[in-house]
């Protein structure tokens, strides 16, 4: 049985999982959807078409699926999944799709959003993303699994953030972050490998090794993009994580970051 405190509202079209708890003045519209053992903490609002997993923790005050920040919303019914295990601390936001972006904002499991956080309308987050304080994600972003994006940095709509990539502090990011790299500034700038996110993920100095050349070709080297793609393929494309990147790069749609100092390197032809 929900566990719902007297002065939480909870209208009976919502679903409750077995140990789920709401605590005081929390308002869970219907149509809302929520896992096995979730704790909705007091003073939380969760809006209709929202659905969220098991074993989520959500902080007081939070709120979770309002309605789009787009006026080009007229009401439809879109949609927010949110997967198992995953944290929401105090004032974050996270709102519901658009029609014209597919309808649904989808977060997977594990991941964690403190403070002040902010999801716009159809984001797509993967698993073990961490967003610190006040980090916010405009409309249509897709992060990868296990991102980390700082406090106060703000990420374009239309944006990409690779997985494994570091997003510093106060960063403004306006194109594509590669996976397993590190960026920060105003505008980002591209500042190499995240090389301790990727040692504490535990990837094998061979791996590390190989993305630190396929960046340094990608990114750095004379030459056209075709061409360093090309080589990198070559060399090292029978390696699952540099071939994730190749195939970051090549289907980036808003350009990729650039490198500190080479601001067209990643628009050659």
């Amino acid at each position: 049985m929900a566990h719902i405190h007297p002065t939480a509202i909870v209208d009976p079209a919502a679903e409750l999982g077995p140990g789920v708890t709401v605590g005081p003045y929390s308002i869970i519209a219907g149509h809302v959807v929520i896992g096995a053992d979730t704790e909705i903490g007091p003073h939380v609002v969760i809006r209709e078409y929202t659905t969220i997993g098991a074993r989520c923790r959500i902080f007081q005050f939070a709120s979770v699926g309002e309605i789009p920040q787009d006026l080009k919303f007229q009401g439809e019914r879109t949609e927010l999944i949110i997967g198992d295990d995953n944290t929401i601390r105090e004032y974050a936001t996270l709102h519901r799709g658009t029609a014209a972006g597919g309808g649904v904002t989808r977060v997977g499991n594990g991941n964690l959003f403190m403070a002040y956080t902010h999801v716009a309308h159809d984001c797509i987050i993967g698993n073990g993303v961490i967003m610190s304080n006040a980090a916010t994600l405009a409309g249509h972003i897709i992060v990868e699994d296990r991102a980390i994006i700082s406090g106060l940095a703000a990420i374009h709509q239309f944006c990409r953030i690779g997985r494994h990539a570091f997003v510093g502090g106060a960063s403004a990011v306006a194109r594509d972050v590669p996976p397993y790299s590190l960026v920060y500034g105003n505008r980002a700038k591209l500042m190499g490998l995240n090389l301790v996110g990727l040692k504490r993920a535990g990837f094998s100095d061979a791996t590390i090794q190989a993305l630190r050349q396929a960046f340094d070709l990608l990114f750095l080297a004379p030459g056209t993009l075709k061409e360093a793609v090309a080589r990198v393929r070559e060399e090292w494309g029978h390696i699952p994580e540099v071939q994730h990147l190749l195939t970051f790069v090549e289907t980036s749609e808003r350009g990729i970051t650039p490198a500190n100092g080479r601001e067209n390197r990643t628009h050659r032809g």
